[in-house]
């Protein structure tokens, strides 16, 4: 009797842990799939065959390097952090957009045996598509948070030039929306190079001049323009290290020419592709060596060849790292997605990092102590990434595939 209770007890025990384990797992696959579900919003799928893994990894380091410097508007903790000096994010984006967009006008230029303005509308069109909806956007945001009150900004700093970047096209400005200084700087050349690049064929070509030597004249009058401007008007500026940034190394027509060099790279890669494939490492070098040789020497801001020549050197400094970074075809594919991610949503990274997080956290949130002040920080990085991410999948993304769409309607 007692042995036979003995088993129905135990029988008893089996079943209810067998039971237990059943609505445990059950609920471990409903986290999962909700888990999954809640993730896939943030997965965006791209195309890795067609893409260059070592320029994805050029505009991440790029961008991260930018958002960790915005990000240390945080530290007002006294943390003592060591920080270290990093090659400037923004002239990295620079001369890889010349890069780029050089290496697409360079294939459209040699395609057609004309080079008129239809042809240059298209390529603005395209451009347009890429980069103007998701600025406004971000503009509306920033009127929003300005007028509002949500960050502290003299809303009377905006203007209708934040519509047509003109709001450093020729001088300088502060304060809101400030990080755009460098998209009007990009919007233009976009702009300005291909008109140049036109006019330069429309003339030289009647003395039958090739189109190799065409397209490096456009490049030269792009490189010398913004050099002379340097020499003759802003050279006579008197600055001290803040206004050097903000009124030299902030406007438009001084800064044109670090796009240019990207330019320069772009013909170089096409026309010499191995001489740009042998120099690769030593250039990647000589570059390294370049950026923080600048990094850690002392400039006078209101020396001549600071204000002429030093920013322009920086720009060959990244200009140098281009060949290595191109010539990296394969990564692990853990770190390939990666770095693609924070590539494909590098552009809302740069656009909502500053004053729609950080000014936002900053002002709203100040820390007040080591512990609060990282704990903000890891706020701070995880807000962007998310945010950026469904920014360019919801948005982003979706104007482009219109602009896809588009070229196959034409």
């Amino acid at each position: 009797m007692q042995r036979h209770t003995r088993i129905k007890y135990n029988t008893a025990i089996n079943q209810y842990e067998l039971s237990s384990n059943y609505t445990v797992t059950v609920i471990f696959i409903i986290k999962m799939a909700f888990i999954k579900k809640a993730t896939a919003v943030f997965r965006l799928h791209p195309d890795y065959k067609k893409r260059v893994f070592g320029l994805d990894l050029m505009r991440a380091i790029a961008i991260i390097i930018v958002v960790l410097d915005h990000g240390i508007l945080l530290e007002k903790a006294n943390t003592n952090f060591p920080w270290i000096p990093l090659i400037n994010g923004v002239e990295l984006f620079f001369v890889l957009s010349g890069f780029l967009i050089g290496g697409i006008l360079l294939k459209i230029f040699r395609n057609n045996p004309s080079f008129g303005l239809g042809t240059i509308v298209k390529f603005w069109i395209r451009r347009w598509f890429r980069t103007l909806p998701n600025y406004y956007l971000v503009l509306l945001l920033n009127i929003i948070v300005v007028y509002f009150g949500i960050i502290k900004e003299d809303f009377s700093q905006f203007n209708w030039k934040f519509f047509l970047f003109l709001q450093n096209f020729y001088s300088h400005f502060t304060g809101f929306f400030w990080e755009s200084w460098s998209l009007s700087i990009e919007e233009w050349f976009y702009l300005l190079f291909p008109l140049i690049l036109g006019l330069a064929f429309f003339i030289m070509k009647r003395f039958h001049i090739q189109k190799k030597n065409i397209y490096l004249s456009a490049i030269f009058i792009f490189l010398l323009i913004p050099f002379l401007l340097r020499v003759f008007i802003a050279s006579r500026m008197d600055v001290d290290e803040f206004w050097l940034e903000v009124k030299i190394y902030k406007v438009v027509i001084y800064r044109i020419d670090s796009i240019a060099l990207g330019l320069f790279a772009a013909y170089i890669n096409f026309y010499y592709p191995v001489f740009w494939y042998k120099i690769r490492n030593i250039s990647f070098v000589s570059g390294i060596l370049i950026s923080y040789l600048i990094l850690y020497t002392s400039w006078d801001p209101n020396a001549c060849f600071t204000k002429v020549f030093l920013i322009f050197l920086q720009s060959i400094g990244c200009l140098l790292l281009l060949p290595k970074f191109e010539s990296i075809k394969k990564a692990p594919p853990t770190l390939l997605k990666i770095v693609t991610h924070i590539s494909l949503i590098s552009y809302s990274m740069y656009l909502l990092n500053l004053a729609l997080v950080a000014e936002v956290i900053k002002t709203n949130f100040p820390p007040h102590g080591p512990r609060t002040a990282w704990a903000l920080y890891g706020i701070y990085w995880i807000t962007v990434l998310a945010f950026s991410t469904l920014l360019f999948k919801y948005f982003e993304k979706p104007m482009m595939d219109v602009r896809d769409k588009w070229k196959k309607d034409c």
